[in-house]
């Protein structure tokens, strides 16, 4: 005679068994339940056996006439309930995903872009419940077109225009940012006479920002001859530091804006021409013809002029 194998709790524990046990804890009897689920009383309580065996514990208390939950089938729907959340949701995204949706989106920001307006765009993108999970990563000059060309990024925003063409990737303009020479009101240059010259400027610690790139040397913007440079890892650190008077140098004009109008920092007129950055946003090119919905959403959104403005921080 074949010994009948035993059953585990991988084999006994499926979605239709989990929503089973909801429902006798619902409606708070076996009889109901076997109702309800339009089964014998008999058949119900054997399959419910057939679960306590495996897992070798008692889920319902047997002293009631009631169907009564002990701590270990409290405990057993507690987590029941939440896989079978998880695995409506998980149907969905696959649903989705095979309408076009990407499982995850990277987008690549370079610190001069406005952080406030990407996160906007999240908010909106988000809006969409769309099953694509999105990473961002802050980057700083060539480092943000690396982040593409090593395929750690989909998308990049703020990419120098003058790069050279990079087989594989789409580049369309984003716009130009002004920059402001800006210093603290406490600062030896907030005292100088406009405008300042070069050699006037060496003399004082410049603060740049650090390329992000993983390899090479990097690029430097606006800095002169044998200056001394404090060196910070964005945007964002660097307003602080010429704000505290650590060093001078080029900001965006819209985030330099509120800190002048704060009395943080001052601006001062330079001999040297204005530096302009022509930036873009660039995106990898898939096997597809068309992206997916959600590098789509955001090329989307990034051919809206008020948008690409928003993005580079408006100005003074």
């Amino acid at each position: 005679m074949q010994k009948q194998k035993t059953s585990t709790p991988r084999d006994v524990l499926t979605p239709e068994a989990l929503a089973m046990l909801q429902t006798i804890a619902r409606s708070g009897s076996f009889a109901g339940a076997a109702r309800e689920l339009g089964m014998v009383p008999s058949a119900l309580t054997y399959r419910v056996r057939q679960i306590e065996e495996a897992l070798d514990v008692l889920l319902f208390d047997r002293r009631s006439r009631q169907a009564r939950l002990t701590e270990a089938g409290l405990e057993l729907l507690r987590e029941g309930g939440r896989l079978l959340t998880e695995i409506d949701a998980m149907a969905n995204r696959v649903k989705r995903i095979a309408t076009g949706w990407e499982p995850r989106l990277t987008i690549a920001v370079d610190t001069v872009i406005d952080r406030t307006t990407v996160l906007e765009l999240c908010e909106k993108f988000f809006a969409l419940q769309p099953p694509t999970q999105l990473r961002l990563r802050h980057e700083t000059l060539s480092g943000t077109l690396d982040t593409l060309i090593t395929g750690q990024a989909d998308l990049a925003l703020g990419v120098l225009a003058d790069a050279a063409p990079v087989a594989g990737l789409q580049v369309r303009t984003l716009g130009t940012p002004r920059f402001v020479f800006a210093v603290a009101p406490h600062h030896p240059l907030a005292r100088e006479p406009e405008p300042l010259s070069d050699l006037l400027i060496r003399r004082h610690r410049m603060v740049a920002v650090a390329d992000s790139i993983a390899r090479g040397g990097g690029l430097t913007l606006g800095l002169l001859q044998e200056q001394e440079v404090f060196t910070v890892a964005s945007m964002d650190a660097k307003l602080e530091a010429q704000a505290r008077g650590l060093g001078v140098g080029f900001l965006p004009a819209g985030l330099a804006a509120p800190h002048v109008r704060a009395g943080r920092l001052l601006l001062r007129r330079v001999e040297r021409a204005e530096r302009e950055l022509n930036l873009s946003y660039a995106w990898r090119r898939t096997g597809t013809p068309a992206p997916g919905r959600a590098l789509a959403w955001w090329l989307q959104q990034c051919e809206h002029p008020a948008t690409r403005e928003a993005l580079l921080g408006g100005d003074l």
